[in-house]
């Protein structure tokens, strides 16, 4: 009898939550997402070792100022790994723009084009790339532009229908709705566990699916932050799936047949009105759900970039 993972792969394609190439040479994922606290972790990983020596040693001979040396590291070593990632997965790579530009769409445009730019350099070409931006209003808007440009995107930190729907509007390749995150924020507040048939992550995220194919738009959806493997069965047939190394152990241990929770039609419904940047900002602030995980995840990725550039830094000095 097939895994459970093997299973899940018949109705959702399944992509890896990590940096660590040694789960992509087990799992095969077709894809592979990260962020500023996967690539933290990504220095403790042998397989890396002699990459970060290597593109460290190149900065460090350089004559820019050490703040320029830690700021183009970060970028460098983003760009390096994902390339290392892609000569093991099939499909994408996403690399995430840092969470201190949020709220800065001209600075997030131009950081995608330097990772894209940087990328190209390496012999991995944006088809292979999607740039990972915070789903706030100046994120979407930067997506939209870059869209536009023909460099694919990944909304990430996405929480609310509002959200989701100007993602939609923008024409967004694809949106990541948190699963795990918006269930903890529930359980603290009610102090209720949750099965997966009512977990409100799980409903969250089936939700933005209903959405999409009733309004016929493109993008796609990928579940995100997983916090046990009845969410994630719970969404088989959500398009794309992203899971944590830990997980996707756990499904490939685990016998028995996956059958589809989430059915979609296949697009064919009426777009919603697009909405405004007031509407937008109204509708997202009526879900203090929502306010509260996007500021935070926010401020977690900030923090986990201080914490890689600090280690970069540290580094560098060592030289």
């Amino acid at each position: 009898m097939p895994s459970q993972l093997d299973a899940l792969k018949a109705h959702s394609l399944v992509v890896a939550d990590t940096g660590d190439l040694a789960v992509m040479r087990r799992y095969t994922p077709q894809d592979a997402t990260t962020n500023p606290s996967l690539i933290l972790k990504a220095f403790e990983l042998p397989d890396y070792q002699p990459l970060i020596d290597r593109e460290l040693q190149a900065i460090a001979g350089s004559d820019a100022e050490r703040s320029q040396q830690v700021s183009q590291a970060v970028d460098v070593l983003s760009v390096a790994m994902g390339c290392e990632i892609a000569h093991l997965v099939p499909g994408r790579v996403s690399t995430e723009v840092a969470a201190r530009l949020s709220f800065d769409t001209d600075a997030s445009i131009r950081k995608a084009f330097e990772l894209i730019e940087q990328y190209d350099k390496r012999g991995v070409s944006r088809e292979r790339v999607l740039i990972k931006l915070a789903s706030t209003w100046e994120g979407i808007r930067a997506a939209e532009v870059l869209e536009k440009k023909g460099i694919q995107c990944n909304l990430t930190l996405l929480f609310s229908d509002a959200q989701a729907q100007a993602c939609f509007d923008a024409g967004v390749f694809l949106v990541s709705p948190f699963v795990g995150r918006v269930t903890d924020w529930y359980k603290q507040q009610t102090g209720e566990d949750y099965t997966p048939a009512n977990d409100p992550g799980v409903r969250f995220v089936r939700g933005v699916c209903e959405r999409v194919d009733a309004g016929g738009y493109d993008t796609v959806v990928m579940g995100a932050s997983f916090r046990n493997t009845g969410q994630v069965l719970a969404l088989a047939g959500c398009p794309r799936l992203t899971i944590s190394p830990a997980l996707l152990e756990e499904l490939a241990a685990a016998e028995g047949p996956v059958e589809p929770q989430v059915r979609l039609s296949g697009g064919n419904g009426q777009p919603a009105p697009p909405l405004s940047e007031a509407d937008f900002r109204w509708g997202h602030n009526q879900d203090a759900m929502a306010n509260d995980k996007l500021a935070e995840g926010i401020r977690r990725f900030a923090a986990d970039q201080e914490r890689l550039e600090q280690l970069i830094a540290d580094r560098l000095s060592a030289r």
